[in-house]
């Protein structure tokens, strides 16, 4: 099966060719894929070199003569490293477009930190209006991205991996999915955590809820699936499974439940520096993503048997 980025480039160059507004900015990452493409749309297919702030800046720049600027990059050179840019140069001016990341959080372990970025979606949500997708198979990148791209003049983030779960779903660019009914609880599962989770859970009276579009946050969905899912003490218990920094969308879901007593668990990367490059494998199970340490954190926090 292909990638998420595997797919990238085709479905950027098709909508290149059918779309005279479209444009994307690389920083040398990517170019290869974008070859035929250059040729084809010179004026549109733009390569700034190894110069990471030029690089969302150029997108912005094109943005404010009314392009819709796709801006390409690894996750850590693309928010982390211009951060000021997308802050300003299109937060500041006021203009849309779409960025999208590959390598995330830990993709790449040989890269070493320098190539991880497990803080993006949270360094993004300091910023007001981003939309934030989150896929979990390379058929859902591929509907993203063309939402993301349609999105007239948004800001979106399109966060690629090559974690994947093992079927795609029918995912709108807004909704939680409900992939699983429960009673005693609710798992949020964002992006390529899914198929984990599943395996999990499977055998626990949980609602599963499947998240691709993490901003904004879906909190009417959280908000009925955890009245639903309430038990018999009345308070929902809510655990995030996130694929980025754990505890990233905490906020949001306490927001959702404002209401209505209840827990929440923010599982997903740890904040401390796994220094040994390993296998991707290796550094989902040390951050306790993997099935089995997933199983141990969801018992032992919803307890009484579920």
């Amino acid at each position: 099966m292909d990638t998420m980025r595997d797919r990238f480039a085709p479905v950027l160059t098709e909508l290149l060719d059918e779309d005279p507004r479209v444009a994307v900015v690389l920083a040398v990452i990517g170019s290869d894929s974008f070859a035929e493409a250059a040729r084809r749309h010179p004026e549109r297919v733009i390569d700034v070199g190894i110069r990471e702030q030029l690089l969302v800046g150029a997108g912005a720049g094109l943005a404010l003569t009314g392009l819709r600027p796709v801006v390409h990059t690894f996750a850590s050179f693309l928010v982390e490293r211009p951060f000021e840019q997308i802050k300003l140069d299109f937060g500041h001016q006021g203009v849309g477009g779409v960025l999208v990341s590959a390598a995330a959080s830990f993709d790449w372990p040989s890269g070493g930190f320098t190539h991880m970025s497990p803080g993006d979606v949270a360094l993004l949500d300091t910023l007001d209006g981003w939309t934030v997708h989150v896929p979990g198979h390379p058929d859902e990148a591929e509907t993203l991205l063309r939402h993301a791209v349609a999105a007239g003049d948004d800001k979106v983030y399109v966060r690629l991996s090559v974690q994947s779960n093992p079927r795609a779903w029918d995912v709108d660019g807004e909704r939680f999915l409900t992939v699983r009914d429960g009673g005693r609880g609710v798992v949020v599962a964002v992006g390529p955590t899914l198929g984990n989770v599943l395996t999990a859970t499977e055998g626990l009276d949980v609602t599963v809820l499947y998240a691709t579009t993490v901003r904004p946050f879906d909190a009417t969905a959280l908000h009925r699936a955890a009245l639903a899912a309430a038990g018999p003490h009345g308070t929902p218990d809510v655990v995030l499974v996130e694929p980025y920094l754990a505890g990233t969308s905490t906020t949001a879901a306490n927001d959702a439940l404002a209401d209505v007593p209840h827990r929440v668990l923010g599982l997903g990367v740890g904040r401390r520096e796994l220094r040994r490059y390993g296998t991707v494998e290796e550094h989902v199970a040390a951050h306790g993503l993997d099935p089995r340490s997933l199983r141990e954190r969801i018992t032992g926090f919803l307890g009484d048997g579920r």
